[in-house]
């Protein structure tokens, strides 16, 4: 076998150096100052202005390139932050939060800035191995992402969990472990929820929010959600407008996909991806009525039902919401390029080859395309990663065990209207308790986002969900759980 070309590395020594020289300068000022949609695991990206963040400035890490070698000990720099303004040194839990399958420029500024107050705790994240500024390899070929796998993130966590602390014992002089508790949200709750499992002695607890922890070969539940939260109107009515594009794709297709703005995307099957992924993100992030209420009163009023979700898509998922059509062509897929923002390869590689989360159209009562289907996918997976790539969901669902997981102190919270929840585990078990918040707006990660999650609410604000009650109340939940599993940490150290 060729072997891979040696990676960039930083030496850890400096680094270490550095980190250290950074932390103690912060210490000086403690005292005078204070999920893409591809395939649907959308993360919210287009994050503007420097309040929606704690920080954005970058630190780095030499990273293990490949944590189960005995004989490879190539390394690459992997980005991370902090923000240490609430931490109390003495006594102060540190959070870990996960950033998942997309670039982390920074540390948002969402509900965990509100724990983070409460408990005196540290903020640290540290991206996932190969997106963003995070790649080992100049070529996302698919041989170079063979590294790119939960299991190797996990050990990253792991890694890097330890690196800190260790620095940071330094510049404190001591030898005692802070208390560290995991955050994450969509695949990233899933990571908190597995690193927990893997990895019991490193962390107090994790909070698994919206946590994708079951792989799923074929995923019909997933539409049947969206009709769920949209209703017997905006549904029929999203049911009626995908027979009407199927209907004149047939005949025009052009002109179908120009109305959209979507002339690129050359298969029927990423077309149809695409127009299905624009109505799921108003449900997924909190903003249901930003496309039923149009497509409805468009109905009521005998108007073009194409015309009007075609309006919604442009001026709402391609517009302020910031998506790119780009996403959902294959031949966009295949670049193997390596920039700040082609993670859509890198979470699709992941998809064909751990989690799969087959989005396909149901037998009955479907909302998308048919020609959304195994195949579809199976095809795409060969098309841009090349022969013999596919998804191998049992063995990442034994690993893992699915939404049987069987780890301990772990929270699982999921919103009503989200229709990755099916892939999470919905059933509470006693060191294991799984929260769902019920309101009309509550979706993906809405105990650390609140409502709606586009535009970013400043620290989860839970004031714009149609039921702050119920998003509160999780919250209060999470909040004794972490505080119980802190203390259970401080005493065991006793």
């Amino acid at each position: 076998m060729r072997r891979l070309p040696m990676t960039t590395s930083f030496s850890f020594t400096l680094l270490l150096t550095t980190t250290f020289w950074t932390l103690l300068l912060t210490t000086m000022f403690w005292t005078l100052s204070y999920g893409f949609v591809r395939p649907t695991l959308l993360q919210l990206q287009s994050l503007s202005g420097s309040g929606n963040y704690l920080t954005k400035e970058e630190l780095w890490f030499d990273q293990t390139l490949d944590h189960f070698s005995p004989y490879d000990h190539r390394r690459f720099p992997l980005r991370y932050y902090e923000f240490l303004d609430y931490f109390r040194p003495s006594d102060g839990p540190i959070f870990l939060k996960i950033c998942g399958e997309s670039a982390c420029p920074g540390i948002a500024n969402d509900y965990l800035s509100v724990l983070a107050k409460k408990f005196g705790a540290a903020l640290v994240s540290p991206e996932h191995r190969y997106y963003g500024n995070s790649s080992p390899f100049k070529s996302h070929t698919t041989e170079n992402l063979k590294y790119l796998s939960s299991k190797q993130a996990l050990f990253d966590l792991a890694v890097f969990r330890q690196f800190y602390q260790e620095s940071l014992n330094v510049k404190l002089n001591k030898t005692k472990e802070n208390p560290w508790f995991i955050f994450g949200v969509s695949y990233s709750g899933a990571m908190s929820a597995w690193f927990r499992l893997k990895f019991p002695h490193l962390t107090c607890g994790s909070l698994a929010s919206s946590a994708v922890v079951q792989a799923v070969y074929n995923f019909p539940e997933f539409d049947q959600q969206i009709g769920e939260s949209a209703g017997p109107e905006c549904k029929a009515a999203l049911q009626e407008t995908t027979r009407l594009v199927e209907g004149r794709l047939a005949t025009n297709g052009k002109a179908v996909k120009a109305l959209f703005g979507a002339t690129q995307l050359d298969i029927e099957g990423d077309f149809f991806y695409f127009l299905a992924d624009a109505a799921v993100v108003a449900f997924q992030y909190g903003n249901p009525d930003k496309l039923c209420s149009p497509l409805v009163q468009a109905k009521n009023n005998g108007e073009d039902l194409v015309d009007a979700y075609a309006k919604y898509v442009k001026e709402y998922y391609l517009g302020s919401f910031g998506a790119d059509v780009e996403t959902y062509n294959q031949k966009h897929l295949k670049n193997t390029s390596v920039s700040g923002g082609s993670s859509d390869r890198l979470w699709w590689f992941q998809v064909c080859t751990e989690v799969a989360y087959f989005q396909v159209a149901p037998a009955n009562d479907s909302i998308r395309s048919s020609k959304v289907d195994t195949r579809y996918h199976l095809d795409l997976c060969k098309n841009v990663f090349g022969e013999g790539v596919y998804p191998d969901v049992a063995a990442t669902n034994i690993y893992y065990g699915g939404k049987k997981i069987a780890g301990s102190k772990i929270v699982f919270t999921n919103g009503s209207q989200d229709p990755w929840r099916h892939a999470s585990k919905q059933t509470s078990s006693p060191d294991m308790p799984s929260y769902i918040i019920n309101c009309h707006n509550c979706g993906h990660g809405t105990d650390l986002r609140g409502c709606p999650q586009f535009p970013l609410t400043l620290e989860g604000s839970s004031q714009n969900c149609s039921n702050p009650d119920a998003v509160n109340k999780v919250r209060q939940q999470l909040v004794e759980h972490i505080d119980l599993w802190l203390s259970e940490c401080h005493e065991s150290d006793v």
